[in-house]
């Protein structure tokens, strides 16, 4: 899967480096996604985000229109990023499952994310369902796997 990750920190490279061990053709950049950036996700399948990427209805048509198919936040949040609109341009969202932070060691949660973002992109790449991280319906009958860390 083609996919470009916004808003990376320094501290985020290597966990998702070591989680992607080569699947997936991730482009790692600093910018936050905006109107203005979203080009950068041309010819891609997926875009990565945080919560620093405030994801309203203009920015979902733009990933609509290039193409994106798949939003995968490192988030347990998705309050930024308009569902509505999404939904409406039938591009999947999953986040990051509150439960496997929680109890987490400060020192493991950027590997955690990782790993769970890129079994979310794993999971779409194989049409299977997002189990936890799935924002949607969860209408599908598929049978999931969550991050098992």
């Amino acid at each position: 899967m083609r996919v470009v990750a916004y808003s990376i920190k320094s501290s985020e490279k290597e966990p998702l480096a070591i989680a992607n061990h080569k699947k997936h053709e991730i482009t790692l950049i600093s910018n936050h996604l905006t109107l203005e950036t979203a080009s950068f996700a041309q010819g891609k399948d997926a875009v990565i985000v945080n919560v620093d990427d405030q994801l309203h209805a203009e920015v979902i048509k733009k990933l609509a229109e290039i193409g994106v198919k798949y939003i995968a936040t490192r988030s347990t949040s998705v309050d930024h990023i308009d569902l509505l609109a999404s939904n409406s341009y039938k591009i999947k969202i999953a986040s990051v499952p509150p439960q496997l932070i929680q109890s987490a060691d400060f020192n493991q949660i950027n590997s955690i994310i990782a790993t769970q973002t890129v079994l979310n992109l794993d999971n779409w790449q194989d049409s299977g369902c997002l189990g936890t991280a799935c924002v949607c319906s969860r209408s599908c009958d598929k049978v999931h796997i969550d991050a098992a860390i």
